[in-house]
């Protein structure tokens, strides 16, 4: 039986926000910190149903030295709507259950003070609902642009192309209880995720 109640905080924003350098400084803050995206990548990283039923959907060619490769999905699922969706129809719940046993195992450990989840399309998939609280990192166009560009090599018309499927900054800043602004440098961010590192 637990003590206390952990809150569960999901960190959420658009492209190349600055949403997993958020999630960083709350793990050095010493919080349980967990990635949707890392989670996807260690379920389709094993042979599972679900990296089975994710070939099934996609075919063979997306299979790499033995591996699911994730950027050939996305070539594929951001260019087709119907793909897309039953792409999200497969992971969502998947990624949601790992979280939810991730944030027991966290739970049940008294030395975090808080539980944190990196889920890009929150708002989009209606999982705030799982959470106590939410944020939204938001930061100006062309630096996430840049930030897109250089960390994945794709183009900015990539970048446009998955920003389209998701809310605009603006609403997700709207629907959060909190909002980080990471529009200057990295000890401004520093400082205004420990101010709100205090309040939660």
């Amino acid at each position: 039986m637990l003590v206390s109640h952990l809150k569960k905080i999901a960190v959420t924003g658009g492209l190349s926000c600055g949403k997993s350098t958020v999630c960083r400084i709350f793990k050095e803050l010493g919080a349980y910190v967990v990635s949707a995206d890392e989670v996807v990548h260690q379920l389709l990283s094993s042979p599972s149903v679900l990296s089975r039923q994710v070939v099934d959907l996609f075919g063979s060619d997306i299979i790499v030295n033995g591996q699911i490769d994730r950027s050939k999905i996305a070539k594929i699922a951001f260019r087709q709507a119907t793909s897309l969706k039953s792409l999200e129809e497969l992971l969502h719940p998947a990624v949601r259950d790992e979280i939810e046993m991730q944030y027991q195992l966290a739970a049940s450990n008294p030395k975090y003070p808080l539980f944190i989840a990196e889920i890009p399309l929150l708002f989009e998939t209606g999982a705030e609902k799982f959470y106590d609280a939410t944020i939204a990192v938001v930061a100006q166009r062309d630096p996430c642009i840049q930030r897109f560009v250089k960390s994945t090599g794709q183009s900015k018309t990539e970048f446009d192309r998955r920003m389209a499927r998701q809310l605009s900054q603006e609403e997700k800043a709207a629907r959060a209880n909190y909002v980080i602004v990471n529009d200057s440098n990295l000890t401004d961010l520093h400082s205004a995720v420990c101010d709100l590192f205090e309040k939660l």
